[in-house]
């Protein structure tokens, strides 16, 4: 059991899209540089994250993308959800048909890991992890910053963070 490259990439650019929307829609060309993801991959994901109302699409000059709701109201949980990413610890895939058409003796025990990894998953905000990368945010962005052009305030951001 483990979550697979569509839900990590998933969360990965909308975790981005989060960072940037200040400035406006974010083009999907930019996370696929910025996150090393393919812009056909983040395409088809961003078309569900769509119809499930998670992100909404700016078309035209200066188009892309940006939340549909509020950094709290968007779990990650809500995030795998959207790009039908199977979370299951079972080896049936929950139809309970693990060995032999029967339960096998441990399926009580993935149906909770289940239940208790969607639910650690939606107590996890997109919020919360944008809070996470803020800092390191400033860090890099004062390291990419030429030392002619740092101030005493870019690097006592710096120092703080």
């Amino acid at each position: 059991m483990r979550l697979t490259t569509k839900g990590r990439f998933a969360v990965t650019a909308m975790i981005d899209l989060a960072l940037r929307q200040h400035d406006g829609p974010v083009t999907l060309a930019g996370i696929a540089e910025r996150q090393n993801i393919s812009l056909s991959y983040l395409e088809q994901l961003f078309g569900k994250l769509r119809r499930k109302q998670l992100v909404a699409s700016v078309r035209g000059p200066g188009g892309g993308y940006c939340l549909a709701k509020s950094l709290e109201e968007v779990t990650v949980a809500d995030i795998i959800r959207a790009v039908d990413e199977p979370l299951d610890a079972t080896s049936c895939g929950g139809k309970r048909n693990c060995h032999d058409e029967q339960l096998c003796m441990t399926h009580a025990l993935w149906t909770s890991l289940n239940a208790r990894m969607f639910d650690y998953l939606s107590s996890v905000s997109l919020g919360e992890l944008v809070r996470q990368q803020k800092p390191e945010q400033v860090v890099s962005a004062v390291a990419a910053t030429p030392p002619a052009r740092r101030t005493r305030r870019s690097i006592s951001l710096a120092v703080a963070a």
